[in-house]
C-alpha cells in the first residue's frame, strides 16, 4: 500500500519505518529542510533504540524515502497519516496548528479518494475540524472529490516504540464508513495473524482513547507516589504494598511503581489538555487536576529530603546526578524531574555534576554551557568531589552498582535514590545512608 506520513517526528518517523518494513511504499513529509537533510544523510533528529537502523535498512530498500515537497507527498499515498505534534497552547489546550496546516494541504492538493488517518493525540472534535478543512480547500477548488476520516491515535512508549508498533496490545481505528474501514484492515493486516487486534469504535470514542489511556497512566502513578509519601510518614514500606495490592488482579502490578513524578511529551500535555476539555463543556476534571497537583509537588520530594540532610543552604556542595532523560530508554528531557531538581539545587547554590547515557547532549542543549553543570563519562565518574548521590533515571546501567567504590569517592556515603532501585537494608549493610521514596531511610 501507498502510505503518506506526515510529520518526520518521534511518531511520524516509527509509523513511518515500521509500515515500510512491512512491505509498504512510504514517504514521510516534513516542512523542515534540515530535518529532511539529516534523514537523508542517514541521521535521525531523536534517539530510539533501533529506530536508525530500521530506517537505513528500508531507504535502501527504497520502500521509504523522505521529502519537502507537499505535492508529491499528497499524490503518493492512498493512506495520509497526520502524525505532527500537538504542543500545549498557553491554555493548557493542545495546539492543532500543525494538524490543520496537513488539512489544508491535502485538501491544497488531493485530486482522488484519499483516506486521512489522524495518528497526533488530538482532543474529541478534531476530526471534524479536520473534515472542514478538507473539504472547504476542495470547494474552494471546484472538486467533489470523496474522502475519509479515520482517528487512528497511537500507543508508543519512547525507548520501546519499534516492539509497541509491532505488536500492538490493540489497534484503535475511529471511522464511519466501512471503504476506509477496509483500507485500514488491510494496512493492518500483518498484526492480525495471531488474534484480533483491531477495534473499530466511531471517531469521537477513539479521539477519546488515547486522552483516556494516558490519563489512567499517570493517575497510577500520582496515587502511588502520594502513598508512597504517606507510607514515609506512618512507617509502611510502599514497595511492600505494592506487591500487596499488585497482587490483586483487578488492580495489576503495572504502573505501580512510585518515584520522583513523571516527565515527558506525553502525560503532562495529554492531561491538561482532557482537563481543558471537560472545562470546555462544563465538566472540571476533579481527578487530574489532583493527578498533576500530585506530579508537580512530586518533583520537589528528592529536593526536600535533600535539604533536610545537608540544609536549604547548599553553598560549596557538590552532587552526583544519575539520570537525566525522564525515563530510560530515551533522551527526552520534555518535562523530566531532572529539571525540576537540577534547578532547585541550583537555586540553592550547589553544583551538579551528571551522567546519562544518552541525553546529556540534550541538556547541554537546553542549559548550555553553566559552571554549575558538569557531565561524567561514565556512572561512577561523576561521583568524584561528591558530597552525595542522587538517582532519578532508572536506567539499567544504574541498578547493580558497585557500593564500595560509591561509598569510596563521595564526601558522605549518602544515596537519595528517587527510583527506588536498591533495597535499603542491603545499601545499609554496605555502610551507606539511603533514603528512597515511601521507604524505610536506612543510616549505616
Amino acid at each position: 500500500m501507498k502510505v503518506t506520513v506526515i510529520g518526520s517526528g518521534y511518531v511520524g518517523l516509527v509509523s513511518g519505518a515500521c509500515l515500510a518494513e512491512l512491505g509498504n511504499d512510504v514517504v514521510c513529509l516534513d516542512v523542515d529542510p534540515g530535518k529532511i537533510a539529516l534523514l537523508h544523510e542517514g541521521g535521525i533528529p531523536i534517539y530510539e533504540p533501533g529506530l536508525q537502523e530500521l530506517i537505513q535498512i528500508n531507504v535502501a530498500s527504497g520502500r521509504l524515502r523522505f521529502t519537502t515537497d507537499v505535492d508529491e507527498s499528497v499524490a503518493h499515498g492512498l493512506v495520509q497519516i497526520i502524525a505532527v505534534g500537538t504542543p500545549p497552547d498557553e491554555h493548557g489546550s493542545a495546539d492543532l496548528q500543525y494538524v490543520m496546516a496537513a488539512a489544508h494541504a491535502i485538501g491544497s492538493t488531493m485530486n482522488e479518494y484519499k483516506v486521512i488517518v489522524n495518528k497526533s493525540t488530538v482532543p474529541v472534535g478534531t476530526a471534524e475540524k479536520v473534515r472542514l478543512a478538507v473539504q472547504q480547500k476542495l470547494d474552494a477548488r471546484g472538486l467533489k472529490t470523496a474522502f475519509s476520516l479515520v482517528s487512528n491515535p497511537e500507543f508508543l512508549k519512547e525507548g520501546v516504540a519499534i516492539d509497541d508498533f509491532n505488536r500492538p496490545d490493540r489497534i484503535v481505528i475511529g471511522a464511519d464508513d466501512e471503504r476506509a474501514i477496509q483500507i485500514m484492515r488491510d494496512l493492518y493486516a500483518p498484526f492480525q495473524r495471531n488474534h484480533e487486534r483491531l477495534m473499530v469504535m466511531d471517531i469521537k470514542s477513539a479521539e477519546l482513547t488515547k486522552y483516556a489511556a494516558n490519563a489512567m497512566l499517570a493517575t497510577r502513578i500520582s496515587f502511588m507516589n502520594e502513598l508512597a509519601n504517606l507510607a514515609e510518614k506512618v512507617g509502611a514500606d510502599i514497595e511492600r504494598v505494592r506487591k500487596g495490592i499488585g497482587a490483586d488482579q483487578r488492580i495489576g502490578y503495572h504502573f505501580l511503581y512510585s518515584g520522583c513524578g513523571y516527565g515527558g511529551s506525553c502525560f503532562p500535555k495529554d492531561i491538561q489538555a482532557l482537563q481543558r476539555t471537560g472545562e470546555e463543556h462544563g465538566m472540571p476534571m476533579k481527578i487530574l487536576h489532583a493527578v498533576e497537583e500530585v506530579n508537580r509537588a512530586q518533583k520537589n520530594v528528592l529536593l526536600q529530603k535533600i535539604t533536610a540532610r545537608f540544609g536549604d543552604n547548599l553553598e560549596g556542595k557538590r552532587f552526583a546526578l544519575w539520570g537525566l532523560a525522564f525515563k530510560p530508554g530515551t533522551n527526552d528531557m520534555r518535562e523530566a524531574p531532572s529539571r525540576a531538581l537540577m534547578e532547585g539545587l541550583w537555586a540553592r547554590g550547589a553544583h551538579v555534576t551528571a551522567h546519562d547515557p544518552v541525553a546529556m547532549k540534550e541538556t547541554l542543549r537546553l542549559y548550555g554551557d553553566r559552571h554549575t553543570l558538569r557531565y561524567a563519562d561514565t556512572p561512577l565518574d561523576a561521583l568524584h568531589g561528591a558530597d552525595a548521590l542522587i538517582i532519578v533515571t532508572e536506567w539499567k546501567a544504574f541498578k547493580s552498582p558497585d557500593f564500595s567504590i560509591i561509598k569510596q569517592r563521595l564526601k558522605y556515603p549518602v544515596i537519595f535514590d528517587g527510583r527506588n532501585l536498591f533495597e535499603p537494608s542491603s545499601v545499609a549493610t554496605q555502610g551507606i545512608e539511603y533514603h528512597g521514596i515511601g521507604r524505610y531511610s536506612s543510616v549505616a
